[in-house]
């Protein structure tokens, strides 16, 4: 799996497999988020597997699960769970755009620049374009 850096501290990816948090921790990242609900669709990891897999590989893990748009609790948890670590985080969901979308609203709550926010997602392949 290739991670997409969006920052240096913040990451974003597509549906993760139980491989891919071994290969998270060997880059060096502290956090993974998981945006993604269990059971929407069949096949993925569940949250307990995947964060029985982080904790073994020394990682923090939060699930934070985002159906549609984040709501303003989704966004705050987020940005808390970021804040909370010292180092660089994964986050992820289907895509990887509720993930990008979620960092996004609370990087601006917290005084991020719109323009700027949204080239970097475009960096990252994410077009936010309706969003901020």
């Amino acid at each position: 799996m290739s991670f997409r850096t969006v920052t240096p501290d913040i990451s974003v990816s597509p549906q993760i497999s139980l491989a891919d948090v071994a290969q998270a921790a060997k880059e060096g990242f502290q956090l993974i988020v998981n945006n993604r609900p269990d059971d929407e669709e069949g096949g993925q990891p569940t949250s307990a597997q995947i964060e029985v897999a982080a904790k073994a590989a020394g990682l923090t893990y939060v699930h934070i699960p985002v159906r549609g748009m984040p709501t303003r609790d989704q966004v705050e948890q987020t940005a808390a769970a970021v804040e909370a670590v010292d180092g660089p985080a994964l986050l992820f969901c289907r895509s990887g755009t509720r993930s990008i979308i979620t960092w996004s609203l609370g990087a601006a709550q917290n005084g991020a620049d719109a323009a700027d926010l949204k080239a970097t997602a475009a960096a990252a392949g994410y077009d936010l374009s309706n969003i901020l």
